[in-house]
Formats: C-alpha cells, sequence, structure tokens
C-alpha cells in the first residue's frame, strides 16, 4: 500500500475514473492522492503569434476545470501545472514524495514507436513505483 499517490489526467481524455480506482486500491489508510493535470502550453513558434492573455486564459480554464473534476472524489487534491507532460509529471513525483504513480496509457500507435509515450518515459524515469493501465487506442 501507498501513502501518496500521484494521477496524471488529461482532460481531454476520459481514462480518469478507471485510475483514480485502481489508485484507491493501491492506497494505504490515511494516505493521499493527487490528481495531476499537466497543462501544455503552445511551443515558442506558435506562442509568438498567440497573444499572451489567451494562453493564461487556457491555463485558468483547465485549473478550474481540473478542480471541478476532482471536486467529487474524496480525498483527492487537483493540482494543475505547466509544463511538458512527461518531464512534469516525473518532476512532481519527486517535489510532492509520491511513493507511487498511476498513469493511463493507450495501445501504442506509430508515432509512439518513433518518439514514445509518456507513460513510457515515466515508466523508465520515474521515481517510485509506476502502475500504467491500459486502455483501447
Amino acid at each position: 500500500m501507498y501513502k501518496h499517490i500521484l494521477v496524471p489526467m488529461a482532460l481531454d481524455h476520459g481514462i480518469a475514473e478507471t485510475t483514480m480506482q485502481i489508485a484507491r486500491a493501491l492506497l494505504a489508510d490515511g494516505g493521499k492522492i493527487t490528481a495531476l493535470h499537466v497543462h501544455e502550453a503552445p511551443n515558442n513558434s506558435v506562442s509568438a503569434y498567440v497573444d499572451k492573455s489567451v494562453i493564461e486564459e487556457a491555463f485558468a480554464r483547465s485549473q478550474t476545470e481540473m478542480k471541478e473534476r476532482v471536486s467529487a472524489m474524496e480525498g483527492v487534491e487537483a493540482l494543475t501545472v505547466k509544463g511538458h507532460s512527461g518531464r512534469t509529471i516525473l518532476d512532481a513525483a519527486a517535489s510532492l514524495g509520491t511513493d507511487c504513480i498511476v498513469i493511463g496509457s493507450h495501445k501504442p500507435g506509430l508515432i509512439d514507436y518513433l518518439l514514445g509515450s509518456t507513460a513510457a518515459r515515466v515508466v523508465q524515469h520515474a521515481p517510485c513505483a509506476v502502475h500504467v493501465a491500459r486502455y483501447p487506442a
């Protein structure tokens, strides 16, 4: 059983309920679950053409949506941060002192074989245990 579990959630995917169920099953009595959404801002070449206020509004909407999604989940804390998903999940796990990450993964497509998936990066570099929940493509 784990004391602090990190559950990365992509707001545009509907897989969070299953990963939350897994996290609850792995959680020790009195443990804590942190639901993490990584907001990936446009890269530099795109952001040069987008007003900064639009980027900040998008981040604020992500924070609000994350809090709303998690509000019905008892004992789950919402956290939204900016960054690259794979690297930011690893950084959050280290800084929060989590002892397990429960992450969803889809069946890899061709692009994943070329670039690697977020779940694969997390598994390879995580500072703690990782439980991967596989989902259909």
